[in-house]
């Protein structure tokens, strides 16, 4: 079904129409559908930790909620030309469906719930129009995806996976039937979008350093002409998929039933995931320094649990563990109502500090990664990264703080940008803490001159 472009006051509305036309929802948690999530350019399996927490509050099992860690998950500049340490169209279809297979196979599903953020929905569309996969799922959902480019300026970059005027989204754009379609198969489509806020889905070209230069892309770009089209206020570019909004239009559109909002702490966690680093090859300082989710072999985790108002630690390492060829850095039995720091030593790379709020719930998507320094982190005492992997730091909507300061550093007006970062001349050890609306962190500063740095990481 067709849903018109709703404005704002009608939201509220639009959420009641996905409800009604929604199917019912699964009798039994073992009937619940398998939802395969994938993430966006450059992310990876760890951005969907809250969203898989709200499913399980749900009641969806754990083994039927699966987000996919795409190996170098960055677009190539050109989608037809092969580029080390990227991947094209192709390969990232293949990796979904390869995904999808494996899951099908694990849990005896008929079919599965595909659920995809910005370059994510580029390779769920790929899978169910081109790659077979209209068989095999049963709803799509995509946050944020630039279905009609970040640009559709003809002649520029076309052979760009996000030119709205190359090849790879003009095929996917083609009606697929007499009225006008663009979504393919018996699958149910959705797409989730900011009014304004999403910085991939704006008509001037600011964002992709085109300032002043029209995009021929409006904020309506992600739509779909025959998909259920969800407009959501305020929210960013990653907050069409990983925001509590975003999760309660989802669970709608899937089950037809209104969620619980509230995620069901547990009092002992067990939490895991992979060390990821940089470059063509993670164990490979000269190899460059993009990202991708490759397991980061020999590196040594350690985790304190802290003081949540000073970041100081309190008492010897709770878990130590060097990684083997998996990257796993656990699993580790802690607590849901403790704050702790990761220590995360590897070749190549800083001692990297990471500071985190309590976290609430279970998860084996924990992955993260060491950084290395820069020529401007050395001549600094000490540095200090503030991040939010699931959205962007926005000064005109957001409260925040960062060491005392209203004001982040490096953070413009706008929704863009999803870190802060703080080079400090000052070489005695310190607290910092850090907010963003109702999350706070603390950690503590550690010495640059012997390779330390620091960082704060939201949760929200």
């Amino acid at each position: 079904m067709n849903l018109q472009r709703r404005s704002l006051g009608l939201f509220s509305a639009a959420l009641l129409l996905l409800c009604a036309c929604a199917g019912p929802e699964p009798r039994t948690q073992a009937q619940r559908t398998p939802i395969v999530f994938v993430h966006g350019n450059g992310d990876s399996a760890a951005l969907w930790q809250s969203t898989i927490w709200r499913f399980e509050s749900n009641g969806w099992p754990t083994d039927r909620l699966h987000p996919i860690d795409m190996p170098y998950p960055l677009a190539r500049d050109a989608d037809n030309k092969a580029q080390a340490g990227r991947s094209s169209t192709q390969e990232h279809m293949a990796f979904l469906q390869g995904e999808v297979q494996a899951v099908l196979r694990r849990t005896g599903a008929s079919q599965v719930i595909l659920v995809g953020n910005s370059r994510g929905g580029n390779a769920i569309r790929n899978f169910i129009c081109n790659g077979g996969g209209a068989a095999v799922v049963s709803h799509a959902v995509l946050g944020g995806t630039p279905n009609h480019g970040v640009q559709a300026i003809p002649g520029l970059n076309e052979a760009n996976e996000f030119s709205g005027t190359g090849p790879f989204l003009q095929q996917l754009n083609a009606p697929k039937n007499a009225q006008g379609d663009e979504v393919c198969g018996p699958t149910r489509w959705m797409t989730i979008r900011s009014d304004n806020n999403d910085k991939f889905a704006q008509p001037d070209g600011l964002w992709l350093g085109m300032k002043g230069r029209p995009t021929m892309v409006g904020f309506e770009g992600p739509e779909l002409k025959g998909a259920t089209n969800v407009v959501i206020p305020k929210i960013d570019h990653r907050e069409t998929s990983y925001s509590q909004a975003a999760f309660e239009a989802t669970y709608r559109f899937i089950t037809g039933q209104a969620p619980s909002s509230r995620v069901v702490r547990q009092t002992e966690v067990v939490l895991n995931g992979k060390l990821v680093g940089l470059g063509l090859d993670p164990m490979d300082a000269g190899s460059g320094n993009f990202v991708n989710n490759l397991p980061l072999r020999g590196a040594r985790m350690e985790v304190f649990a802290t003081d949540p108002a000073s970041g100081q630690r309190r008492g010897p390492a709770v878990h130590v563990q060097t990684t083997g060829a998996d990257g796993q850095w656990g699993p580790f039995r802690g607590r849901g109502d403790t704050t702790y720091e990761f220590v995360i030593q590897a070749a190549g790379y800083a001692t990297t500090h990471i500071y985190r709020s309590p976290l609430p719930r279970s998860s084996q998507w924990l992955n993260m990664r060491p950084e290395r320094a820069n020529d401007a982190d050395r001549a600094a005492q000490a540095v200090l990264s503030f991040t939010r992997p699931r959205g962007y730091f926005d000064p005109g909507r957001d409260a925040m703080s960062l060491d005392g300061q209203s004001s982040l550093p490096g953070v413009p007006p706008g929704a863009g940008v999803a870190s802060s970062r703080l080079r400090l001349k000052d070489s005695s050890q310190r607290s910092v803490g850090a907010s963003f609306n109702a999350e706070k962190i603390v950690g503590l500063t550690w010495p640059m001159a012997q390779g330390h740095t620091t960082v704060l990481e939201l949760t929200d």
